[in-house]
């Protein structure tokens, strides 16, 4: 059963930086793409970023651009998000997805609010 569990989310102030993790499980990680997705309040799917096994990324969402960086570690079968200068536009749940780009597989999701 493929198992997705994502953490890091919280309160941060603009400006501030998280970092959020995915942990992987009943799949061989090693061999399959990955890529976060987010979903702001009253707005649909967003693909953030993805990550081919072998390590080239794409992000999509133009507004993330400089500012998020999606990373792997096979050994560990985690994925990461590192989100740097946030703003409040990026208030969203963020979700871990199976795959290059938004796929039906996904974790629960971890809430991001950006906030003074």
């Amino acid at each position: 059963e493929v198992q997705l569990v994502e953490s890091g989310g919280g309160l941060v102030q603009p400006g501030g930086s998280l970092r959020l993790s995915c942990a992987a499980s009943g799949f061989n990680f090693v061999d399959d793409d990955m890529s976060w997705v987010r979903q702001a309040p009253g707005k649909g799917l967003e693909w953030v970023a993805g990550i081919r096994r072998f390590g080239e990324t794409h992000y999509p969402a133009q507004s993330v651009k400089g500012r998020f960086t999606i990373s792997r570690d096979n050994a560990k079968n985690t994925l990461y998000l590192q989100m740097n200068s946030l703003k409040s536009e990026d208030t969203a749940v963020y979700y871990c997805n199976l795959g290059f780009a938004p796929s039906g597989v996904r974790g629960q999701g971890t809430q991001v609010t950006v906030s003074s």
